[in-house]
């Protein structure tokens, strides 16, 4: 079985080992116990490291085999059936030895009428104490491979990803020791499978969910007493069509009452709802509005489920803003003002120079904001866009400490950005500007103008990249 791997490799690889290691010299290394040698073969990159020691002498030709972690891509293989027929034979070797894989990662580029073979593989691996699994399946959604029954009773499996696979309905789920879940761009026979996967694992503490618009699932439900890690996603790709996908009864329900971080990118689904929310330190808003979801006065259910999500992460310390978020924004936020987050000491946001206008009005929903971190997006068709802010921000007042501003430029706009915080921050100790010149005599007038700025902060330094 080796022998297919390794004539691939010696056509692609450079000479291995150097002459020195295989002379007429004893073989030190060859003479420590299997046990070692294992040892030593794990701390190697890849499977792929593993086999070329083979070539070190007689000793050494099979001993790869045992070694409990296998990470392969089948693209590496001459062809398909090469792939297959070195995993065919691996296991049959695992059957025969009795050895166990403690670590899989397979990667899959399969074609249509490329034989299916993942479920076989994978129902004798995780009977057999498997601790990491990690499946990434490149294939057209019409022909995924689907899951072996007994991927749901796992009691050792720790570690979970499944890339572009399909899962069906299951009679019980046992997966007991499972802390880390990526589930991305799968296809599930229903919601209700979805939810039993997540809410049947009593020990997981990190969940990344990257949907598809045909997978299945109408409203995404994440029930956990022990998350604390949770990313949500949803990819629309190529071939696509927002017609085949049901807003009206979709939707996003969390209930993690131990959840510290939030990502949240799902602006598809209609909508979401984040209930004990106590422990939520840290989220990372990408796009969860859209247009459909700005406030409208006569749709009051619509502009209470958007008031409830905002009011369920009130409590957070730490938040990223991206320019989708504050873009809703911008068009909600006279309709429905932002709560405020009493908690938030820190924030970065993404801002178009369109947007900037509500700065202010965001900054005077964080009282206590001790550092913010501005990336302002560069658009040379607005540089000449006059802006200015009329009021200044409790937290300008008392608690600013640290502001950085990113991607900055002297457009009259992002000046006007500078010289606000430069002019109206009383406590401010550093403020940090990432300078964008075309010339070094452009980026001398730039920061003689901004160092001849009168400062409300008498401790204030500005520093310049």
């Amino acid at each position: 079985m080796e022998e297919e791997f390794l004539r691939y490799l010696k056509a692609k690889r450079r000479e291995w080992p150097p002459s020195r290691y295989i002379s007429g010299r004893e073989d030190l290394i060859s003479k420590l116990p299997d046990s070692l040698i294992l040892q030593i073969l794990l701390y190697l990159p890849t499977t792929k490291e593993a086999v070329r020691t083979s070539v070190l002498s007689t000793r050494w030709k099979s001993l790869w085999l045992l070694i409990p972690n296998l990470d392969l891509d089948s693209s590496k293989f001459p062809d398909y059936n090469a792939f297959v027929g070195f995993m065919d034979k691996f296991l049959d070797f695992s059957r025969e030895h009795k050895s166990c894989l403690h670590k899989l990662k397979l990667c899959i580029h399969k074609g249509e009428s490329d034989q299916s073979c993942v479920t076989r593989w994978l129902d004798f691996v995780v009977r057999r104490k498997l601790k990491h699994l990690d499946v990434e399946c490149l294939v057209n959604r019409k022909f995924l491979e689907e899951m072996p029954l007994s991927l749901y009773v796992c009691d050792t499996l720790v570690y979970l990803r499944l890339h572009r696979v399909s899962l069906g309905e299951f009679e019980s789920v046992s997966l007991t020791s499972l802390k880390t879940m990526r589930l991305e761009e799968n296809v599930y026979a229903n919601d209700v499978v979805l939810e039993s996967l997540i809410s049947s694992c009593p020990v997981l503490q990190d969940l990344s969910i990257l949907r598809m618009v045909k997978d299945n699932v109408k409203v995404l439900r994440v029930r956990s007493q022990t998350l604390t890690s949770l990313r949500v996603d949803f990819h629309f790709g190529e071939g696509d069509d927002y017609d085949d996908f049901d807003k009206k009864v979709s939707g996003v329900f969390i209930d993690a009452p131990r959840l510290e971080y939030l990502k949240f990118e799902d602006d598809l689904s209609n909508s979401k709802i984040i209930t004990n929310s106590g422990s939520l330190a840290k989220v990372n808003l990408v796009y969860v509005f859209n247009e459909s979801d700005c406030a409208d006065v006569a749709d009051l259910p619509k502009r209470n489920m958007v008031r409830t999500f905002l009011t369920s992460i009130s409590g957070v310390r730490d938040m990223k803003m991206a320019d989708g978020f504050v873009e809703f924004l911008y068009y909600n936020i006279v309709f429905d003002p932002l709560p405020h987050f009493c908690n938030l000491s820190c924030l970065k946001a993404e801002f178009s120079l369109h947007y900037l206008e509500i700065l202010p009005t965001v900054l005077e929903s964080c009282p206590h904001l001790k550092s913010l971190v501005l990336v302002l997006e560069f658009d040379p068709s607005r540089e000449d866009v006059q802006i200015s802010f009329s009021s200044v921000p409790r937290c300008l007042v008392s608690s600013l400490e640290f502001v950085e501003i990113k991607y900055f430029n002297g457009g009259p706009a992002k000046m006007e950005v500078a010289r606000y915080f430069v002019e109206n921050s009383r406590v401010l100790k550093k403020l940090v500007l990432h300078l964008r010149c075309s010339s070094h005599q452009e980026g001398f007038y730039m920061l003689k103008d901004l160092l001849e700025l009168p400062r409300g902060s008498s401790t204030c330094r500005i520093i310049v990249c």
